[in-house]
């Protein structure tokens, strides 16, 4: 019985993060900006962070921010940062989305569908929200994520443009 116990808690799965996930979140998003700066060096600081360990307890714990991990069984592989929006405004119908803040999977476990999976997961998570679209943000000088919300079906919404001076 412990057999099973112990193969069940070490099988993969997708669930909201916790704070003994701190730790392996901030790692993930050491690596995010590692990216970042490297496309936009003038925008992006070569280290740092997103989000202090107290920031991210907060958010965590945000029921308007759910942050979803991939679990390996062994450490988290992932994590998707999102948040619900309510939309309403003088020119803007009324409608709710799902926001996706962030997307990280670890270095060596990219190109194993876990991004796939963890955008899958908040996909439902946002149809049983009541969520009419999932929006996001991607950098031009991130084509690996570019190509990657492609082959989702994600298209553009809108375009950002900028003059650098």
């Amino acid at each position: 019985m412990k057999r099973i116990i112990s193969a069940i808690a070490a099988m993969p799965q997708i669930r909201r993060a916790e704070e003994k996930d701190i730790p392996a979140v901030l790692e993930l998003l050491r690596q995010v900006l590692e990216v970042h700066h490297e496309g936009r060096p003038d925008l992006f600081a070569a280290n740092g962070g997103k989000y202090s360990p107290e920031e991210l307890q907060a958010i965590f714990a945000d029921a308007s921010t759910p942050v979803f991990v991939f679990d390996d069984g062994a450490s988290v592989k992932g994590y998707i940062f999102c948040r619900l929006e309510d939309h309403s405004g003088r020119s803007e119908a009324p409608h709710r989305s799902l926001y996706i803040d962030d997307l990280c999977v670890e270095e060596g476990a990219r190109g194993t569908h876990i991004g796939k999976r963890l955008y899958g997961f908040a996909r439902e998570f946002a149809r049983s929200q009541g969520c009419y679209n999932i929006t996001l943000h991607v950098w031009e000088c991130n084509p690996g994520a570019k190509a990657f919300y492609g082959t989702l079906g994600l298209r553009p919404q809108y375009t950002s443009l900028e003059e650098i001076l």
